[in-house]
């Protein structure tokens, strides 16, 4: 135990270790509090005094919740030799380095860790540059973790030991950092001991954050030369020195082989196309060897902030299968939302529809990012195209790629790091299984709600057609009354309104027709739909959660196996029978990993990709029906002009009628004074007591309505006198037989409208019209 008057610890709790100090685990002697206690050695005392006490100034200097906090420097109580204790907050996560060092990290972090990250990072050197402080040995060993009381993790600067203070238009010359972090300029001095006098600026720390921030991407590191950088520093050197603008990667693959450069982040990282669309133009801006293209610190403040400040929209582009994340302001509106979609999935604005939990979601051109749906990872909005789209699918390379080959040779160390690989392949063939099947959910959940909306569609074209024929059946009646009418006038004879009558009866005709393919096709549709849904349900219930839940069965088994195979890698020698049951474990971590690769190429694959042909013909068939369900609505329409056209015809046919009774038969409109028979007498009012007993049934037909008032009014107008005046002898005038055959053909054409069934019939008032 060691201790200082306010503080104790145990030297076996190790936290880290470095050239001039190490870092333990220990305790408040008052409260009990955990803290961690940097403790320099004998080296550290080597250094001049000013820098030797530049940590502690620094660390004062600083307050920030992304840097760890200093609460105390005091002296150890052992011994005559006081050796200085810096007491800090104590992270009890560890750092950054171990998060990445986690096979479950091996690829890179997930795209809501990495976004944490890049907040507190950013936040932490944001303070220091406000201070005036530059780190010089930023990398993932150096950015603490500590989990909060929300559960979100919260990062942490760490080791200002090579830090001081420097304004941004000064220079140093001193050489300080890690060589896999360092900037090349200072590459050069510190581990290729090139004899450079070359001064320094504040941005070798921003080359430090590119390679930390690729790093927590994709968990590896950005520039690697066969061998390793350790072992290939020439190589190294060349790779970071002579990389093409815009690149932010380069790898030797084979000894002096050559250099394959990136710019773009792996297909294995776990970062969104938007999120990686946003951060590449920052990591290649930053990891520039030239300081005077670099950018400085509040280009990459503004840039980095920027991205923070966005919000996600989660969408799912059905017809593509494809997961998206669009990063967007929360001021921005729908017009630049639509752009940014079209960005990632090639989809113009406008052909894109958008779905939210199972209903159209219509986004007003004005309306602003924040006031949109609230979307999450499994509730995304789903887009629908306007057009045939080919199905994309998830974008993911082979895990079996990434499994390491198995030794029969028993070597601890060798295979210690053996089974972190084999763990890092079945946790990133874990994450590639789970977007399969998330990527199916939301094909079977989109394609449901697409059809159920076809349904309704094909439910409103049914009433329009449903409506459509009731005016048809109106027409069709007001024809033949038209047409008994000019009939009974015209004594049988040809007339031109009688051919025009005739001519709208075949277009009648012909409309009834259309109506009747339409009901046909809009039935097959229903039933076509109804067939599909059937199908969706069918395939939901194979997925493959099972083949999930069998890996994560062998991933707990396996890492049993590699945390024996941790503790054995501490022993350089192993006895007969540990050795033993360490090639069984070797050999059943062999027989796991081979049942994981076997579930998933031979279930999830094949399952997802049957889902992928299965929603391609799905697909293709809404895509077709909904097409048609448009030529039929439109043909409908069509059918309705058709119609107004014959109400029209029909309109003009009944406004000559009066007038061409008047013509046929003038005695209509002539008073005779000769003496009528008795019988005669109540034949006028009679006449018009049938004519309105047929206005009161025409009034249930909506639109016949008044076209039938317009009939009786004019035939009112021009009979004025013969249902007013009596003869001189007190009676009312005859009728002749052509009036009394023409009153009755008309009043035996009123219409029985077939679309008001249900209506209730009013009684036939007896009074007359206004002025009888």
């Amino acid at each position: 135990m060691q201790s200082t008057p306010n503080y104790l610890w145990n030297t076996d709790d190790v936290l880290g270790q470095g050239a001039t100090a190490s870092v333990y685990k220990a305790r408040s002697k008052r409260s009990g509090e955990l803290v961690a206690v940097k403790v320099f050695n004998n080296a550290s005392y080597l250094r001049p005094q000013e820098v030797q006490m530049r940590e502690f100034e620094v660390l004062r200097k600083l307050n920030h919740k992304n840097i760890v906090k200093l609460f105390a420097v005091e002296e150890t109580t052992q011994g005559n030799s006081k050796q200085k204790v810096l007491v800090m907050e104590y992270c009890s996560r560890g750092s950054l380095l171990s998060v990445l060092e986690d096979p479950e990290n091996s690829f890179g972090l997930s795209e809501s860790e990495f976004l944490v990250v890049l907040h507190c990072v950013v936040a932490g050197m944001n303070h220091l540059r406000e201070n005036s402080i530059v780190h010089r040995d930023i990398k993932p060993g150096n950015i603490m973790r500590l989990v909060g009381e929300d559960g979100q993790s919260i990062y942490k600067l760490t080791d200002f030991g090579a830090a001081r203070e420097l304004d941004d238009d000064e220079k140093f010359v001193s050489v300080y950092g890690t060589e896999e972090y360092l900037h090349p300029d200072m590459y050069e001095r510190a581990v290729l001991r090139k004899p450079r006098q070359k001064a320094y600026g504040v941005t070798v720390d921003l080359w430090s954050i590119g390679v930390t921030f690729y790093h927590a991407a994709t968990g590896s590191l950005p520039f690697i030369p066969f061998g390793g950088p350790r072992r290939n520093k020439e190589i190294m050197y060349k790779i970071t020195t002579e990389k093409p603008a815009g690149a932010i990667a380069g790898v030797q693959r084979q000894e002096n082989g050559p250099i394959e450069w990136s710019y773009e982040l792996p297909i294995t990282c776990q970062l969104s196309v938007g999120l990686k669309s946003q951060l590449i133009p920052i990591l290649a801006n930053i990891l520039e060897v030239d300081q005077e293209k670099c950018w400085g610190f509040d280009q990459f403040f503004a840039e980095t902030t920027d991205i923070l400040h966005r919000i996600v929209v989660h969408v799912f582009s059905l017809q593509q299968a494809t997961m998206h994340r669009v990063y967007i302001h929360a001021y921005n509106t729908t017009t630049i939302f639509l752009e940014a979609v079209f960005t990632q999935t090639n989809i113009a604005p406008h052909h894109q529809e958008y779905f939210f939990e199972g209903h159209p979601c219509q986004l007003e051109p004005s309306l602003q990012a924040h006031n949109f749906s609230r979307t999450t990872e499994n509730s995304p909005l789903t887009l629908l195209s306007s057009v045939p789209q080919e199905p994309v699918g998830v974008r993911f390379r082979d895990p079996s790629l990434e499994f390491p080959k198995f030794v029969p040779k028993v070597d601890v160390l060798a295979d210690c790091s053996m089974a972190k690989g084999v763990l890092s392949a079945v946790h990133q063939t874990l994450k590639i299984s789970r977007s399969l099947l998330k990527c199916q959910e939301f094909i079977l959940r989109g394609l449901y709600w697409v059809i159920e909306s076809l349904k309704a569609k094909c439910s409103c074209v049914l009433e329009r057609r449903e409506a459509a024929v009731s005016m048809l059946s109106c027409l069709q009646h007001t024809e033949l009354k038209a047409f008994v009418l000019y009939d009974s006038v015209s004594g049988g004879n040809s007339s031109p309104e009688l051919k025009d009558l005739a001519e709208v009866k075949t277009r009648l005709q012909t409309v009834t027709e259309d109506l009747a393919r339409c009901s046909h096709s809009i039935s097959k549709h229903k039933g076509t739909l109804d067939s599909l849904l059937s199908e969706l349900v069918k395939h939901r219930k194979q997925a493959h959660e099972d083949s999930i839940r069998q890996m994560e069965c062998c991933l707990e088994k396996m890492q049993l196996i590699y945390k024996q195979f941790k503790k054995t890698r501490m022993s350089p020698r192993l006895a007969y029978n540990e050795e033993q049951i360490h090639k069984l474990d070797k050999m059943n971590l062999g027989h796991l990993a081979k049942k994981v690769l076997s579930i998933f190429q031979e279930d999830c694959v094949q399952k997802y990709q049957a889902m992928l042909t299965i929603h391609g013909n799905i697909t293709r068939d809404v895509w077709e029906m909904k097409e048609h369900l448009k030529k039929l609505s439109n043909s409908i329409g069509a059918c309705n002009v058709e119609m107004m056209g014959c109400q029209e015809c029909l309109h003009n046919a009944l406004d000559k009628l009066p007038q061409r009774i008047l013509r046929e038969k003038p005695n209509l409109a002539q008073i005779s004074s000769a003496p009528l028979p008795i019988y005669m007498n109540l034949a006028p009012q009679d006449m018009v007591l049938r004519m309105k007993e047929l206005r009161e049934q025409m009034k249930l037909v909506v639109n016949d309505l008044q076209s039938n008032n317009s009939i009786i009014e004019r035939l009112q107008i021009y009979l004025p006198s013969r249902m007013q005046k009596p003869d001189s002898a007190g009676l009312q005038p005859t009728r002749t037989a052509p009036e009394q055959t023409l009153a009755r053909k008309y009043t035996d054409a009123k219409l029985q409208p077939e679309c008001n069934k249900n209506s209730r019939r009013r009684k036939t008032q007896s009074s007359h019209y206004p002025g009888d």
